[in-house]
């Protein structure tokens, strides 16, 4: 979900805001048929899709310098929750922040976390992808590694060819591979909407190929999601056209704004038809209203006592 400081001029373009088994079997959660044999690499990617199990996001950086209560124990009895994505704004918070971040979700019994880079969303710049990959290489260890990496939040617009996507992402995780081996998380482009642009990219039908098998496919699925190289609201087919490529997916993030024609709840129950984690928007910290506990933390991020929010059966039911 892209910052809701930056909200207006995307509306304004009239797309999204904001916001262990080796074989073809093990990949059929993403993927209806594909003629490639997957390599170990990928086989890792799709067991670790399969065993993250559904979740929430959360995005902390904006508020009380960095340091909200997170109502762990709210958390904690909705025992959907399986799976943690939390966003880091570098701009916003050190390493060391984040850090504590991640030690509490685990101090707290949460093992199965993706911690995404949120910045440079819907940017076309292959510089400011490599800048989100040279942060990871400074910092990955000093957060306290042993997580799921998502290289940059929503980075490439909705405009970017396969080729020129593919490329940049070959040096950006190349630079993530100097410290880390496990499954790559990789927001397609437009918002997290162009399923046809990053199965080309994977598939290397535009051109450039992504070489590393061992990523994850995310999409984002709101109301006004657009799907442009397909000229249409994003769409539940769309999902399978990104299954196509062969990679494991997930539905990075869900929610029911901003307003759109899209049947995001249906788009969502198809994702999870095909066996992909889910990870709903937000448990807290969105600047829309999507917090699915009270107070949000933009009206009171060191709240000592914390309800769940009416917006919160919104995504809890779809877990």
């Amino acid at each position: 979900m892209t910052n809701s400081r930056a909200i207006v001029s995307v509306l304004a373009a009239g797309r999204r805001a904001a916001p262990l088994l080796l074989g073809l079997a093990l990949l059929s959660g993403c993927s209806s048929h594909n003629d490639e044999v997957p390599t170990p690499q990928a086989a890792a990617a799709a067991d670790l899709t399969n065993n993250l199990g559904n979740g929430v996001n959360l995005q902390p950086s904006y508020y009380n310098n960095g340091n909200p209560n997170f109502a762990w124990s709210l958390m904690k009895q909705q025992t959907k929750i399986k799976t943690l994505r939390i966003e880091i704004d570098p701009s916003r918070v050190g390493a060391s922040t984040a850090a504590n971040w991640i030690s509490q979700a685990r101090s707290n019994g949460y093992t199965n976390l993706i911690c995404t880079y949120h910045y440079y969303g819907g940017s076309d710049k292959a510089s400011d992808l490599m800048t989100a990959a040279n942060w990871w290489k400074a910092n990955y260890r000093a957060l306290g590694g042993n997580f799921t990496i998502n290289l940059c939040n929503e980075w490439g617009s909705h405009n970017i060819t396969p080729s020129a996507y593919a490329a940049a992402y070959n040096s950006a995780i190349s630079t993530v591979r100097q410290v880390y081996s496990g499954p790559i998380v990789v927001d397609i482009p437009g918002y997290g909407q162009e399923t046809a642009t990053a199965a080309a990219a994977v598939k290397g039908t535009g051109g450039t190929k992504i070489n590393d098998t061992n990523i994850i496919l995310s999409v984002h699925v709101y109301p006004n999601g657009y799907n442009q190289a397909k000229g249409h609201n994003l769409q539940s087919a769309d999902l399978d056209d990104l299954g196509s490529a062969g990679r494991p997916c997930i539905v990075g993030e869900f929610g029911n704004t901003p307003s759109g024609s899209v049947d995001w709840q249906g788009v969502v129950n198809h994702a999870k038809s095909k066996g992909w984690t889910v990870l709903g928007w937000a448990w807290n910290g969105d600047g829309l209203g999507m917090n699915m506990v009270s107070p949000a933390w933009s009206s009171n991020a060191t709240a000592t006592s914390f309800t769940l929010s009416s917006y919160f059966s919104t995504v809890y039911n779809l877990l």
